[in-house]
């Protein structure tokens, strides 16, 4: 547990240097979905308060799905802004992958009053706010760990919705992602409506 007190400390106190530049609000933003053969990119940007701290917010990929899926409940229950923004396959199709995360980071952020973003990465957003691009930021940053989880935990939960329609790919245990199981099933019964043209031509 002092290891965890340790973490979330550390993770924290990386945000609070900068609210404590003055009255701001500081907003952490996140992206999932920029590598699989199917399903939405999705972004989240999330505010979070100064109390109560979620012991176990963390990096996404450090936890595990059942952890992930009781912290994503607490921080709904706990942040103060929540923003959702997702691109369609035919979408990023059409811009590529990379102008469709930045478009998904605009939309999340688009209702979220925030004077400062900490962004996972991506640059040269255009937001109402300063941009701060912090590398592995989900890592580093109390709210974009929060963002990463908020954005991971939606697009699992809409891979495993979409499971339910095309059960055949295997989309609830790869969520899109490229596995052998996927690309043997892609191969076998040919792309459907949710994947990524784009991406698949080469397995095909």
């Amino acid at each position: 547990m002092i290891d965890r007190e340790k973490r979330i400390a550390e993770l924290f106190a990386y945000d609070l240097k900068y609210k404590q530049q003055g009255s701001i609000v500081v907003a952490g933003m996140d992206e999932v979905g920029r590598g699989p053969l199917a399903g939405n990119v999705v972004s989240a940007c999330v505010v979070m308060p100064e109390s109560p701290v979620i012991p176990w917010i963390d990096d996404s990929k450090k936890l595990s799905e059942s952890r992930r899926e009781k912290v994503y409940e607490q921080i709904k229950k706990t942040a103060l802004y929540i923003g959702i923004g997702q691109i369609s396959p035919e979408e990023i199709d059409r811009i590529n992958i990379l102008e469709a995360t930045r478009k998904s980071m605009r939309i999340a952020a688009d209702t979220v009053p925030a004077d400062v973003f900490l962004i996972d990465a991506v640059t040269g957003l255009g937001l109402n706010g300063k941009e701060i691009s912090i590398i592995k930021g989900d890592a580093v940053s109390y709210s974009i760990a929060a963002a990463s989880i908020v954005a991971k935990v939606t697009r699992d939960r809409q891979m495993a919705q979409l499971h339910q329609i095309y059960p055949q790919y295997g989309f609830i245990r790869n969520k899109g992602y490229g596995t052998k199981e996927h690309i043997d099933a892609l191969r076998k019964f040919g792309p459907c409506p949710i994947h990524r043209r784009t991406f698949i031509g080469h397995f095909l």
